[in-house]
């Protein structure tokens, strides 16, 4: 799926710096120095137009997880192709797999340009002040105010229900008020925590908690969540919370857990562009958005989302009122 680009000469490349994890360990960073803003690695004065940028140096460098599927997983021993312009800890898009990978990548090639990724820490993402270490998120976040102080949202480009999973074995639970005072996992700094605590909002949608008084348990991301609650019952978790393609992935993949009642919330699921950037946003912004919603009009991301997740969860990000954000 993923195709060869064109090299461009002259390259600008910005440094990749702290907050990019190696993709063995998600969630640790690697330090590193950035070159100033508004220069490349070599000194050269780089585009002040984000999008010009990421033209000029052939490749737009993309954050996500390596280690979140059916969304995004990176797949071990396979090269690079020769001609990638991905360099340093980037890593080209053959060397993952997922809804948000492809989701990107088409993205990127829409753009003209090649797909770079790197995996910084999940905090780290959505806490803004990139310093230019890359340019576009395509890692499942979900649309919420808070984020948006530090964040531009593009079109979502779809939306996922997010569910309570308990352990196969488990007789105690039959909905998700049951959970009430109970330990529930869940991805630290993701949704599932802040509807835990009863802070969730979306824009669009109405919350409903159900659930209250619960103790969260924080995780890097939700596959060790869903790993300690297949333990067993009570073993480390009662219950974890995440979006409802991720626990059915896991269970398809032999993981003794089960559904526990309804989905509780729905989710917007969009790009994110740092609002700190040192360069102007404005037309990045724009051919992102148009990137998106051409993709939704000529049905390449529900065809996505039936190849990954078995439904379409894309159509629904089309019809949401992006303007009515006022970002």
């Amino acid at each position: 799926m993923h195709t060869s680009r064109k090299v461009m000469a002259g390259l600008f490349m910005l440094l990749m710096v702290a907050g990019c994890a190696a993709p063995a360990a998600p969630g640790s960073e690697a330090a590193a120095p950035a070159a100033p803003a508004g220069e490349t690695a070599s000194g050269e004065v780089a585009a002040a137009d984000l999008l010009a940028d990421v033209q000029a140096r052939g490749k737009l460098i993309v954050s996500t997880d390596p280690a979140y599927p059916p969304q995004s997983e990176l797949v071990a021993n396979v090269e690079a192709p020769a001609d990638t312009v991905c360099s340093g800890e980037e890593r080209p898009a053959n060397q993952f797999s997922g809804f948000d990978i492809d989701a990107a990548a088409e993205i990127a090639k829409r753009l003209g340009v090649e797909v770079c990724f790197v995996t910084p820490d999940w905090t780290l993402i959505t806490a803004g002040g990139w310093a230019g270490r890359w340019d576009l998120s395509i890692g499942s976040m979900t649309i919420t105010p808070e984020r948006m102080e530090k964040l531009y949202f593009t079109q979502p480009y779809y939306t996922t229900p997010a569910a309570f999973f308990v352990h196969q074995d488990n007789t105690t639970f039959t909905q998700p008020a049951d959970l009430s005072g109970r330990k529930v996992g869940g991805c630290s700094g993701c949704t599932y925590e802040a509807y835990i605590d009863g802070t969730l909002e979306i824009p669009g949608e109405t919350i409903e908690f159900v659930v209250t008084d619960a103790e969260f348990a924080g995780y890097d991301t939700d596959v060790p969540a869903l790993e300690d609650l297949a333990l067993g019952d009570g073993v480390r978790l009662d219950a974890v919370l995440t979006a409802l393609p991720t626990g059915q992935g896991y269970i398809a993949d032999g993981g003794p857990l089960k559904q526990l009642g309804e989905p509780v919330y729905f989710e917007y699921l969009a790009g994110a562009i740092d609002k700190a950037s040192t360069l102007d946003t404005t037309s990045f912004q724009a051919a992102v958005n148009e990137a998106i919603q051409a993709m939704h009009a000529d049905g390449t991301l529900a065809k996505l989302s039936e190849q990954y997740y078995g439904t379409d969860l894309a159509s629904a990000g089309a019809e949401f009122d992006l303007a009515a954000l006022n970002q």
